[in-house]
């Protein structure tokens, strides 16, 4: 759950019974710093009287940063999340949360106790009904409120200490627009216009990777809890070697406008999105942060872009490039690194000598560059749902790099990388807390796989024979219907076949035989029965 994003209805089974207490968005908790909610389940805070966790300070570490932010005492996202809270839930064994009512990513049941792992599959190989259902799904949570969280609009110098919170509501997917915008945005120093642009705490350093892995997740469990679907997992777009935005149909992310190549055919459901937190030029101007208002229509025109700084889209001998390189973070520790497979995965470095460059958008940067509207701007990329397929297929690689290379977690910077990507750093904004060199671990610790990652018999399983038996299954009905008709009607011609072959072995022995009249023969003239056998 995600900080200034906080804001907490918890839903009981009676809807007459709604409560919203948005704990940690009022003055009393601001003032605290105590972010420490009552689970609902038994009542006492973090859970703490079911074991679920406690309400503990919050320990940041305090071992240097790298040079590239040089102001202290600034940001509110410096040393998080300590601007807003010292005091949040500390969950215990398998659970999660902002009040530890929830399951640790993996973890299903009343208890955290089920381990299960899903399946994230390529966007081509769902069937029908799966893909219509996560357009569906899209467009829920583009259309409904969080009922879990509030975004913030303002820096906490403006909120008198905590005394008037700056918060509003969001839908469930501009929940996680705002996140991308917040992590990103520039840092303000003061005044219109006085800002430090040089400043990322999700992107060009370390924490690129585990940063947008817990993203995903995080996005994956909201919308879950929206659906009641606690099988529905992100789908990813394979675009190696790809020519054009092969996702960009009707059918599933949007094909062009005719009418306006900027915009997307009106036949998608995308076409009536509205984006947010789109123009950072004028929030540093204004000395204010985005506030989630409507922006504008999605934009998007794939392939019009500047050739000179995406020349072609990735090729696989590229991914495969990249993930010859054995060290994770090198030099800076920033879009500078040289042979660091960050740095060339992210896309400021060659994938073919592994160098950084200047001038050129390569790998995971030259597909939101190519795109050529919303998704091209990096604090308001989310905006295009396009961006949860590509982040699924980057993360898909990072998984193959950490499966190919099992690096320990040493590999992992824990000093003197830009602010906010260290090991030790939470990260900004999420509340309940994650640790940026936790997630520095596979796929499988987090129960969660890719399909094309899988062992062939698997592979073959999810991709091929479960969306023809998924297929089936939502057909079942007529499939029953024609078999009994086929059925039925395979029985009559059968009886009428029968019928015909009987008659005519009937007319073949009387001919065979001679006979003139009938075996059993009745006089009644005679007064009594006699069997005559004429030969």
């Amino acid at each position: 759950m995600s900080l200034p994003l906080l804001l907490f209805f918890f839903q009981f089974l009676s809807p007459s019974l709604q409560q919203s207490p948005r704990p940690c968005t009022t003055p009393d908790v601001l003032r605290s710093k105590r972010c420490c909610p009552v689970w609902p389940g038994d009542g006492s805070v973090c859970g703490s009287l079911s074991g679920r966790g406690f309400c503990q300070d919050v320990t940041v570490s305090d071992l240097p940063n790298g040079p590239q932010y040089p102001h202290s005492g600034l940001d509110d996202r410096e040393r998080w999340p300590l601007v807003f809270y010292n005091q949040t839930c500390q969950c215990a064994g398998n659970y999660m949360g902002f009040d530890c009512g929830e399951c640790k990513f993996g973890y299903f049941g009343a208890n955290c106790g089920e381990r299960r792992e899903s399946v994230r599959k390529n966007i081509f190989q769902l069937s029908v009904s799966e893909r219509q259902r996560f357009i569906s799904y899209l467009n829920l949570a583009k259309t409904t409120v969080s009922p879990d969280y509030m975004i913030v609009t303002g820096v906490y110098s403006q909120m008198n200490n905590g005394s008037t919170p700056m918060f509003t509501n969001i839908s469930v997917y501009d929940l996680f627009v705002w996140m991308h915008y917040y992590v990103s945005r520039d840092a303000l120093l003061g005044g219109p216009g006085n800002v430090w642009a040089d400043i990322d705490f999700a992107h060009e350093s370390a924490a690129f990777l585990p940063w947008h892995r817990v993203y995903l997740l995080f996005w994956e469990h909201e919308i879950r809890k929206l659906t009641g679907d606690f099988n529905f997992t992100i789908p990813y777009w394979d675009w190696r070697d790809a020519q054009d935005c092969q996702v960009c149909t009707d059918e599933l992310m949007g094909a062009r406008s005719p009418l306006n190549p900027n915009l997307i055919s009106p036949s998608s459901v995308f076409s009536s999105w509205k984006v947010i937190c789109s123009q950072p030029e004028d929030y540093n101007q204004r000395e204010v942060l985005c506030d989630g208002s409507p922006e504008g229509p999605l934009l998007r025109n794939p392939g019009n872009h500047d050739p000179n700084r995406v020349p072609r889209l990735p090729t696989s001998a590229d991914v495969e490039s990249v993930l010859s390189l054995t060290e994770y973070e090198t030099g800076l520790m920033d879009r500078s690194a040289n042979m660091s497979f960050r740095n060339a995965l992210e896309g400021f470095a060659s994938p073919e000598t592994g160098l950084a460059v200047t001038g050129q958008s390569l790998m995971h940067n030259s597909l939101h560059v190519f795109m050529n509207g919303s998704m091209s701007s990096v604090q308001g990329s989310a905006n295009d749902p396009i961006f949860l397929l590509h982040h699924a297929f980057i993360d898909s690689i990072f998984e193959q790099w950490l499966r190919r290379h099992q690096p320990p977690r040493t590999h992992y910077p824990t000093a003197n990388a830009p602010i906010g990507h260290n090991d030790g750093f939470y990260m900004v904004p999420f509340i309940p807390l994650y640790r940026n060199g936790d997630y520095f671990l596979s796929t499988k610790a987090l129960g969660y796989e890719y399909a094309y990652l899988q062992d062939p018999s698997q592979r073959f399983v999810q991709e091929f024979l479960t969306p023809y038996l998924e297929q089936a299954q939502q057909i079942w009905r007529w499939l029953l219907a024609a078999g009994l008709l086929g059925a039925a009607v395979a029985g009559i011609i059968a009886t009428i076949i029968t019928v015909a072959c009987r008659r005519r072995l009937k007319k073949r022995k009387s001919s065979a035989y001679g006979e003139r009249q009938p075996l059993l023969n009745s006089s009644e003239e005679e007064g009594s029965t006699s069997y005559q056998t004429t030969l």
